[in-house]
């Protein structure tokens, strides 16, 4: 592969800050009012709310298994990500769309699908993504430059929350035509992202036979002898267990136990936002200095505390206050995780190993907010969050034994351990 000039590294860090600031505008538009959109203006149930959270994982699981095959018979990374890109984001559109073609009840499973198929494309999009970012900014650069793009990104998806959190607030819950509004308005913001996803410098790939691979039934099973990879991937598949097991949960409790409005929801989203982004360059040092076993280790205890502690009130101000206490964490982890995952991924197998990392994370994804939901009739809302702490905690403790070499011996950061 060639190699890029400083220049050209400057040009596509500049760009990258720019498409992500506007691809966060609809994707915090949607991921934030959707939920509320479900639960208050189409009357979604308990069911439909968990596949909401659920259906998305299942059809990432098959996405990026076809996009990884796919992605090494085409060229350039770079044109794969903008197809997929803008196929993924007309579905806002089609989102929006909606109540105007169908009827209550039927229209909340018809979104729930919508979500879910657009989640193929949106597959197909971040493979590509961390591939062609994991080519264009040099391995000793990424932990700076990913912690300066999450900052930068956070602050405009704040801005992308609160706003239309403050304007949602003046009209009914039970209203669509506002939320439709939004949507909308984020198929516009997404021309912008595609366009400066279009300004990235890339060059050309090396002779198509040359990369090309089949993610055989042996080749997945074979990335397992990886054992920096596998160390790697059982903590995060145990931490990810239980964090999105309880992402149901949270918006069952924050919406229909606590009654948060758009208001509040959005105020939750954003006190997450700001600490986020007063903490990415701290993780971003902290990383460099010890590794990204021990910093994962300490976010992931961080998150665990999240759902033991939300059950604590149902005031909206000390929820808002946890949110940002507890942001820091969620910076963090989306920091490491990609950052993690990069550095143990050899560079001329990235695309095999991102797929192989998706697939077995679009699985858990699949399973476990359905595994929250079931525990609903059987256990108490409060003792399903409290089982989630436990399950996070597990994968903070996971990645303390994997950093016991550094911790104990010769302080170098490693996932050798």
């Amino acid at each position: 592969m060639s190699s890029y000039t400083y220049d050209e590294i400057a040009v596509n860090e500049k760009m990258s800050i720019r498409n992500g600031s506007f691809a966060i505008v609809g994707l915090n538009i949607v991921s934030s009012f959707a939920p509320l959109f479900l639960l208050k203006a189409l009357h979604a149930n308990a069911e439909e709310v968990a596949l909401y959270n659920a259906l998305p994982a299942l059809m990432t699981i098959f996405a990026t298994y076809l996009g990884a095959i796919w992605m090494n018979y085409v060229a350039s990374k770079k044109w794969f990500c903008i197809y997929a890109t803008t196929g993924t984001r007309m579905f806002y559109g089609l989102i929006a769309m909606s109540p105007f073609l169908f009827h209550v009840p039927l229209v909340a499973v018809i979104v729930v699908l919508l979500i879910a198929l657009m989640n193929i494309p949106q597959a197909f999009s971040n493979l590509s993504w961390q591939s062609l970012i994991g080519d264009l900014i040099p391995e000793n650069r990424r932990a700076s430059f990913f912690g300066k793009r999450n900052r930068v990104v956070t602050l405009f998806g704040m801005l992308a929350t609160l706003i239309p959190g403050l304007i949602l607030e003046r009209f009914p819950a039970q209203s669509a035509p506002p939320y439709q509004f939004f949507f909308f308005f984020s198929v516009i913001t997404s021309i912008f992202e595609v366009y400066y996803l279009v300004r990235h410098i890339e060059h050309t790939e090396l002779p198509l036979q040359k990369r090309a691979f089949h993610l055989r039934p042996k080749d997945f099973v074979g990335i397992f002898q990886n054992r920096r990879y596998v160390k790697f991937l059982v903590g995060s598949v145990i931490f990810n267990f239980g964090w999105q097991m309880a992402w149901p949960l949270f918006n069952l409790y924050q919406i229909n136990t606590a009654g948060a409005t758009a208001f509040w929801m959005s105020a939750f989203t954003v006190a997450s936002q700001i600490s986020q982004i007063l903490t990415f360059r701290f993780w971003s040092r902290f990383s460099l200095r010890f590794g990204n076993a021990i910093t994962l280790a300490i976010v992931c205890f961080g998150m665990a505390t999240t759902p033991v502690l939300t059950i604590l009130s149902t005031s909206m101000i000390y929820l808002t206050i946890l949110n940002f206490l507890t942001g820091a964490f969620v910076g963090g982890t989306n920091l490491l995780l990609l950052n993690y995952l990069l550095e143990v991924s050899p560079n001329e197998e990235r695309t095999e190993y991102i797929a192989h990392y998706n697939i077995i994370l679009g699985t858990v994804g699949f399973l476990a907010p359905q595994f929250g939901v079931l525990l609903l009739p059987l256990l108490h809302l409060d003792i399903s969050m409290m089982l989630a702490t436990v399950i996070r905690a597990a994968g903070g403790a996971y990645f303390i034994w994997v950093a016991k070499k550094w911790i104990f011996h010769d302080r170098t950061p490693s996932l050798s351990a």
